[in-house]
């Protein structure tokens, strides 16, 4: 990859503060807005026993990297194609699939920042306990976050516009945020639903990291999961990824 390219576009996201807001300090933010309830820090039955702050720790994670793979990159990405940029990159010795992977790496990047900003402010603010599998963490994080980055370069390859680009991106946010426990934390779900919300990428990541932050080694199932989305996303925006 052309260092160049790199540069230019972490040049080009810091110029952004909306985006970098959403990626990076909304998931914070909504965190320390949940942390501020006093019922969310007491210990809940319903939850097997962790508090409502434990069980949304995972969530806001996982929300730092929908957000960065699903609403902000795409409109980047159909932004450059709607304005003739990629057109023109393939005439150059630079190629258009090079300012795609620095993309991909620039939005991987703030979303994983924005997890590990998660996981500081959710240890220092409110006692939320650090993942006691870190490496199982870890590589439940990343799958996560690539994930995410193949299903917005599906919605990329869908959208001839920036317009449809937020459209189809919005329309995928909520059922993607419903699965990774927005609404209602995975372990407070019933067992048909979890089981359902299991065989999604972001409901199996989010099994992921809870078994990860309680200690034990994330479900093979989950990792299997993440791992098939991923191969069938990234084959789709292969196949359906026009440059012009």
């Amino acid at each position: 990859m052309s260092t160049a390219v790199l540069r230019t576009e972490v040049r080009l996201f810091r110029r952004e503060p909306g985006s970098l807001f959403w990626i990076t300090a909304f998931p914070t933010l909504l965190l320390v807005i949940l942390g501020s309830v006093p019922s969310f820090r007491q210990h809940s039955a319903d939850l097997g026993g962790l508090r409502t702050i434990d069980a949304y720790v995972p969530v806001a994670v996982l929300l730092g990297l929908i957000v960065g793979g699903l609403q902000s990159m795409p409109q980047t990405l159909t932004g450059y194609r709607e304005r003739g940029i990629l057109r023109r990159m393939a005439a150059t010795p630079v190629r258009p699939s090079t300012l795609l992977r620095a993309q991909m790496l620039v939005h991987g990047a703030a979303s994983l920042a924005s997890a590990l900003l998660v996981l500081a402010v959710g240890r220092l603010g409110f006692d939320v306990r650090l993942p006691k599998q870190p490496v199982g963490y870890a590589l439940a994080l990343l799958l996560a976050a690539a994930v995410a980055l193949a299903l917005g370069s599906v919605v990329s390859a869908l959208s001839r516009t920036t317009k449809i680009a937020g459209a189809i991106g919005s329309a995928v946010f909520f059922p993607s945020m419903f699965c990774a426990g927005l609404w209602l934390p995975v372990q407070a779900m019933p067992d048909v639903l979890a089981r359902i919300v299991g065989c999604t990428p972001f409901g199996a990541a989010a099994q992921a990291l809870d078994q990860a932050a309680a200690g034990h080694w994330p479900g093979w199932s989950h990792l299997g999961v993440l791992a098939i989305w991923i191969l069938l996303l990234t084959g789709a925006a292969a196949r359906w990824f026009r440059w012009e």
